[in-house]
């Protein structure tokens, strides 16, 4: 008769020790998957504004470039071919600036994607987040 008061007194414990330990295993595929996707995004926002500089970076001033004078970027006309590079990417939070360096004009590009969680957000997280990706480019004009 102990056996079976023994086993009674028993029965849930593996079903409580498994849902706990379920909600932690959830947790970890969780955070490797929305990890591996969050990496993703950034590695995307890197490209994009990588393609992007580069397409302002091919806007000369060609007026200027044509009579003999120095290559430089058009900073107007390098700052639309951006915007459309990005609207077509499907990218809309961007900014571009024109550094001075060694007296050269360049042209960096800040694109700012959101990546939505998938699973995270079940355990508290933000649905979103935010990354950032940057890349600066230059007017070559000659051979490299």
């Amino acid at each position: 008769m102990t056996a079976v008061v023994a086993r009674q007194r028993d029965a849930g414990r593996v079903s409580i020790f498994l849902a706990v330990a379920m909600v932690g295993v959830l947790a970890v595929i969780g955070l490797s998957f929305d990890g591996a996707g969050q990496l993703r995004t950034l590695q995307r926002a890197d490209n994009l504004a990588a393609e992007a500089a580069r397409t302002g970076g091919q806007a000369i001033d060609r007026a200027t470039a044509i009579a003999g004078g120095p290559k430089r970027i058009d900073q107007q006309q390098a700052r639309a071919a951006v915007a459309d590079y990005l609207a077509a990417a499907g990218t809309v939070g961007h900014s571009v600036s024109f550094p001075v360096v060694g007296g050269e004009t360049l042209i960096s590009v800040r694109v700012t994607v959101t990546y939505r969680r998938s699973m995270l957000g079940l355990f508290g997280f933000d649905d979103t987040v935010t990354v950032t990706g940057e890349a600066t480019a230059r007017a070559l004009t000659g051979a490299p």
